[in-house]
């Protein structure tokens, strides 16, 4: 991943709706889900959740396809992957730290 390409990825993710969104289709997996579930799901108005799936799509971070008069919407994980690798490619300089620079699954996150 180029830095421009990381730059702009976590730009959109910088903001507390789109990253809401976007951690919600990554938890739903590869089938996504319709715009309407989300905005449903997180309580969102249409208007408001079509502006921030617009960032992410111009993000890279999510795909969108046709589904008869459904929009899916997913998660690129392949861009996930690449902007995760691109954050850690130089963990630790390269020497034996005993961090792990992999993402841990199923990780419990603790609120600010």
């Amino acid at each position: 991943m180029k830095t421009n390409d990381a730059i702009r990825a976590l730009a959109a993710l910088a903001q507390g709706t789109r990253l809401e969104v976007y951690r919600l289709l990554v938890q739903r997996g590869p089938e996504g889900m319709p715009a309407s579930a989300i905005a449903e799901k997180l309580d969102l108005p249409n208007a408001t959740l079509s502006f921030h799936l617009k960032e992410l799509s111009q993000a890279g971070l999510v795909s969108a396809r046709q589904d008869g008069r459904f929009i899916h919407y997913s998660a690129n994980y392949p861009v996930m992957d690449a902007l995760v690798g691109y954050l850690t490619e130089n963990c630790c300089g390269g020497e034996d730290c005993g961090v792990v620079c992999e993402p841990v699954k199923n990780a419990k996150r603790k609120s600010a």
